[in-house]
């Protein structure tokens, strides 16, 4: 089976990749900047005895992502996708009151409006197949809120709302829709992190460190796999216990 990762060349993505193509899936790579790293990836992929081909689009754009689905319907490894990992994303943090238009629009754009792009585009192939994985990661952020992250928290907060919405219209057509909300992962993201705030972050974290993008992978696989057939509408969160109640 084919499974498409948005945003995968590097962190969180680049673990998804390796992580499904270990559970003996071919892996569409779709990267927007950083080809010399999707490139990479895809040697390491190959490796692992799986097919595997990168894709450049900007899925925050409508015709980019569905340049990119004809592409991969057409390239000889590929095929219509039964997996769909939603993961592109970026941040544009500061205060509300400092926040530019410009800084909300970029994040929903890519971490909310280029996950419905590509669902709607995958789930035409699912439905007729009558199959379907769609695993969107959001963030522990969507549950519970961030200072000077309202355009990344409110992002995140809608691919639950929209993954439990697609759950109820796809479940009677064997495709489930599932989130993963992260906590503090290690990335490049909290590598710029200053050593002061890392130490807070961690006193709230109940586990005591940070986590690892195979562990947010692990959860994927789980959720493309046929072990997870009748969990849909779902959100687990991989934070080492932050947002337990």
């Amino acid at each position: 089976m084919l499974a498409l990762v948005t945003g995968a060349s590097k962190g969180i993505g680049r673990a998804i990749t390796l992580e499904l193509a270990k559970n003996g899936f071919d892996v569409a790579i779709n990267y927007n900047r950083s080809e010399n790293d999707a490139l990479s990836l895809r040697d390491e992929v190959l490796k692992l005895g799986v097919n595997a081909e990168i894709f450049k689009a900007d899925v925050s754009v409508q015709e980019e992502a569905a340049k990119m689905f004809a592409d991969v319907k057409a390239s000889p490894f590929g095929g219509t996708v039964s997996v769909l990992v939603n993961n592109a994303g970026i941040t544009r943090d500061t205060l509300l009151m400092r926040m530019k238009p410009d800084d909300w629009l970029s994040v929903i754009n890519t971490n909310l409006n280029a996950a419905f792009y590509c669902t709607q585009l995958a789930v035409k192939d699912m439905a007729k197949a009558r199959y379907g994985r769609i695993i969107s990661i959001s963030s522990v952020v969507g549950l519970i809120g961030n200072a000077g992250q309202c355009n990344y928290s409110a992002s995140k907060a809608g691919i639950i709302g929209f993954t439990k919405s697609v759950a109820r219209e796809y479940a009677g057509r064997g495709i489930t829709a599932n989130a993963i909300a992260p906590g503090f992962i290690d990335t490049s993201m909290t590598d710029i992190l200053k050593p002061e705030v890392k130490a807070e972050i961690l006193k709230s974290i109940p586990a005591g460190r940070i986590g690892d993008a195979e562990e947010v992978a692990r959860a994927v696989a789980f959720f493309a796999s046929e072990k997870s057939s009748y969990i849909t509408g779902q959100v687990l969160a991989v934070d080492g216990g932050m947002t337990m109640v």
